[in-house]
């Protein structure tokens, strides 16, 4: 296998207190004054040395920059080591250029299609999104080859939930520390709760039935 490590030893390395992970990969988000200022820390990262061999997923905006790292293998897909390196390295040229992470301000999406027989509609959804099965879990996840779009990952179920909620949920990973404000939100907005495996993640349905998780990468290892 290459360098790859868990989300435990990912997250008591030092130096990465700015990054949690949200889903597959550790992400941050840096504030910015101003489209040109986002720009300058994208252009910082650029030039970090050894960047080309590792490439980070950049999102730039006028009012900050979201950076994620992931490790992408035929035989892994999340953290390594030199995930580790890259995550110290961006914090350290974010805080040269006087900027300060907001680990609060980041989260990712996952749709969740659920049949009861998996291969009967991957190859609908695949073509209809024209995403790429994941290398290391083809059977069950889709990406997009552009990482722009949120990840599938399909569910087998005995048969379509009959509560009204179709066969379709989203999960909505955010850093560990904000689930519960998360959760509490979706309560107060009409919300109400389905399953709960706190602190891993919590099932919540609208009041039409339609399901939302909140997940953290808590006890996942």
């Amino acid at each position: 296998m290459n360098d790859g490590i868990t989300a435990r030893q990912f997250r008591e390395a030092e130096g990465v207190e700015d990054w949690p992970i949200v889903g597959d990969g550790a992400s941050t988000f840096f504030p910015t004054a101003s489209f040109a200022q986002s720009a300058g820390l994208v252009q910082a990262i650029s030039e970090l040395p050894g960047v080309d061999d590792h490439q980070p997923d950049v999102d730039l905006r006028r009012d900050g920059v979201t950076v994620r790292l992931i490790t992408i293998a035929d035989d892994w897909y999340g953290m390594s080591r030199r995930d580790v390196e890259l995550a110290r390295a961006i914090s350290r040229v974010a805080r040269d250029l006087g900027l300060t992470a907001d680990p609060a301000a980041v989260q990712n999406v996952l749709i969740i299609p659920g049949a009861p027989v998996v291969a009967d509609v991957m190859p609908f959804w695949r073509a209809v999104l024209d995403y790429e099965p994941r290398p290391d879990s083809p059977d069950e996840d889709l990406v997009d080859p552009r990482d722009r779009g949120p990840a599938l990952w399909f569910e087998a179920m005995d048969q379509p939930r009959g509560d009204g909620g179709g066969a379709i949920h989203v999960a909505v990973w955010v850093p560990p520390e904000q689930a519960e404000a998360r959760v509490a939100a979706a309560l107060a907005a009409g919300g109400h709760l389905v399953r709960d495996h706190a602190p891993s993640w919590w099932t919540l349905a609208d009041a039409a039935g339609n399901e939302a998780d909140i997940a953290t990468i808590t006890g996942r290892d």
